[in-house]
Protein backbone atom coordinates (compact mmCIF):
# COMPACT_ATOMS: atom_id res chain seq x y z
CA UNK A 1 0.00 0.00 0.00
CA UNK A 2 3.14 2.22 0.69
CA UNK A 3 4.38 1.36 -2.57
CA UNK A 4 1.17 2.68 -4.30
CA UNK A 5 1.04 5.80 -1.74
CA UNK A 6 4.65 6.63 -3.07
CA UNK A 7 4.54 6.34 -6.52
CA UNK A 8 1.21 8.63 -7.04
CA UNK A 9 3.20 11.23 -4.73
CA UNK A 10 6.24 10.86 -6.68
CA UNK A 11 3.74 11.09 -9.77
CA UNK A 12 2.07 13.99 -8.55
CA UNK A 13 5.41 15.83 -7.46
CA UNK A 14 7.12 14.98 -10.90
CA UNK A 15 4.45 16.29 -12.82
CA UNK A 16 3.39 19.18 -10.90
CA UNK A 17 6.93 20.38 -11.47
CA UNK A 18 7.91 19.73 -15.08
CA UNK A 19 4.70 20.97 -16.63
CA UNK A 20 3.69 24.86 -16.12
CA UNK A 21 0.69 24.69 -18.48
CA UNK A 22 -1.13 22.05 -16.65
CA UNK A 23 -2.86 18.40 -17.97
CA UNK A 24 -5.09 18.52 -20.36
CA UNK A 25 -8.56 16.90 -18.81
CA UNK A 26 -9.07 13.44 -20.14
CA UNK A 27 -11.69 12.63 -22.42
CA UNK A 28 -13.25 10.08 -19.90
CA UNK A 29 -12.51 12.15 -16.63
CA UNK A 30 -13.81 9.90 -13.30
CA UNK A 31 -14.78 12.13 -10.57
CA UNK A 32 -13.25 12.57 -6.96
CA UNK A 33 -15.11 9.86 -5.68
CA UNK A 34 -14.36 7.41 -8.34
CA UNK A 35 -11.08 8.01 -7.95
CA UNK A 36 -10.86 7.91 -4.03
CA UNK A 37 -12.78 4.33 -4.30
CA UNK A 38 -10.42 2.99 -6.68
CA UNK A 39 -7.21 3.82 -5.17
CA UNK A 40 -9.03 2.65 -1.98
CA UNK A 41 -9.51 -0.23 -3.68
CA UNK A 42 -5.72 -0.87 -5.59
CA UNK A 43 -4.66 -0.25 -1.56
CA UNK A 44 -6.27 -2.84 -0.37
CA UNK A 45 -5.10 -5.19 -3.32
CA UNK A 46 -2.00 -4.23 -2.63
CA UNK A 47 -2.14 -5.04 1.01
CA UNK A 48 -3.71 -8.53 0.62
CA UNK A 49 -1.18 -9.10 -2.51
CA UNK A 50 1.59 -8.41 -0.04
CA UNK A 51 0.37 -10.51 2.73
CA UNK A 52 0.41 -13.30 0.29
CA UNK A 53 3.68 -13.39 -0.70
CA UNK A 54 4.39 -17.39 -2.06
CA UNK A 55 0.78 -18.24 -2.54
CA UNK A 56 -0.63 -19.17 -5.72
CA UNK A 57 -2.76 -15.56 -7.40
CA UNK A 58 -6.22 -15.74 -5.67
CA UNK A 59 -6.70 -11.69 -5.83
CA UNK A 60 -7.29 -10.17 -9.26
CA UNK A 61 -4.27 -7.78 -10.79
CA UNK A 62 -4.86 -3.98 -11.00
CA UNK A 63 -5.88 -3.99 -14.28
CA UNK A 64 -8.64 -6.49 -13.49
CA UNK A 65 -9.56 -4.68 -10.84
CA UNK A 66 -10.18 -1.87 -13.25
CA UNK A 67 -11.59 -3.82 -16.16
CA UNK A 68 -14.52 -5.75 -13.75
CA UNK A 69 -15.12 -3.38 -11.02
CA UNK A 70 -14.64 0.22 -12.26
CA UNK A 71 -15.30 -0.99 -16.25
CA UNK A 72 -12.14 1.13 -17.21
CA UNK A 73 -8.61 0.65 -18.52
CA UNK A 74 -5.14 1.33 -16.75
CA UNK A 75 -4.36 3.91 -18.85
CA UNK A 76 -8.00 5.63 -18.31
CA UNK A 77 -6.53 5.17 -14.96
CA UNK A 78 -3.54 6.57 -15.66
CA UNK A 79 -4.88 9.46 -17.82
CA UNK A 80 -7.13 11.01 -14.88
CA UNK A 81 -4.74 9.98 -11.74
CA UNK A 82 -1.80 12.63 -14.13
CA UNK A 83 -4.97 15.00 -14.16
CA UNK A 84 -5.79 14.85 -10.71
CA UNK A 85 -1.94 14.94 -9.76
CA UNK A 86 -1.41 18.30 -11.95
CA UNK A 87 -2.84 19.75 -9.12
CA UNK A 88 -1.11 18.90 -6.03
CA UNK A 89 -3.92 20.68 -3.68
CA UNK A 90 -6.41 18.50 -4.85
CA UNK A 91 -4.64 15.33 -5.03
CA UNK A 92 -3.65 15.47 -1.58
CA UNK A 93 -7.41 15.87 -0.59
CA UNK A 94 -8.07 12.94 -2.59
CA UNK A 95 -5.45 10.67 -0.32
CA UNK A 96 -6.61 12.30 2.46
CA UNK A 97 -9.94 10.65 1.75
CA UNK A 98 -8.28 7.48 1.01
CA UNK A 99 -6.32 7.60 4.13
CA UNK A 100 -9.69 8.30 6.41
CA UNK A 101 -11.46 5.47 4.19
CA UNK A 102 -8.85 2.74 5.63
CA UNK A 103 -8.36 3.65 8.70
CA UNK A 104 -12.27 3.80 9.48
CA UNK A 105 -11.92 0.05 7.77
CA UNK A 106 -9.20 -0.90 10.29
CA UNK A 107 -11.29 0.80 12.97
CA UNK A 108 -13.81 -1.76 12.08
CA UNK A 109 -12.15 -4.94 11.88
CA UNK A 110 -9.94 -4.21 15.00
CA UNK A 111 -12.59 -2.39 17.13
CA UNK A 112 -10.50 0.28 18.04
CA UNK A 113 -10.99 4.27 17.92
CA UNK A 114 -8.17 6.12 15.73
CA UNK A 115 -7.77 9.70 15.81
CA UNK A 116 -6.89 10.68 12.28
CA UNK A 117 -4.88 13.89 11.21
CA UNK A 118 -5.64 15.80 8.08
CA UNK A 119 -4.59 19.03 7.61
CA UNK A 120 -3.86 20.16 11.19
CA UNK A 121 -7.36 18.73 12.16
CA UNK A 122 -8.34 15.69 14.13
CA UNK A 123 -11.07 13.51 12.35
CA UNK A 124 -12.93 10.96 14.57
Amino acid sequence: MKKIILLFIGLATFVSSCNNTGIEKPKNLLDEDEMVSIIYDLSLLDAIRSQNIGVPNLTPTANQLLKDKYKIDSLTFAKNSQYYASDVTKYKEIYDRVKIRLDRENEKINGKKTEIAVDGGIVK
